[in-house]
């Protein structure tokens, strides 16, 4: 949980972005990438 009170759910967010990985723009995807996703590098 954010210190603001919102809940974060890390996995469904991981799972929903390497299931869309197709839509995703490649500036999101090198943003992926740059925070260690293999999955997001091309």
């Amino acid at each position: 949980m954010l210190p603001d009170g919102t809940e974060v759910k890390l996995g469904v967010f991981l799972s929903d972005s390497k299931s869309r990985r197709a839509k995703l723009t490649a500036d999101r995807l090198q943003a992926l990438a740059d925070l260690g996703l293999e999955w997001a590098a091309a």
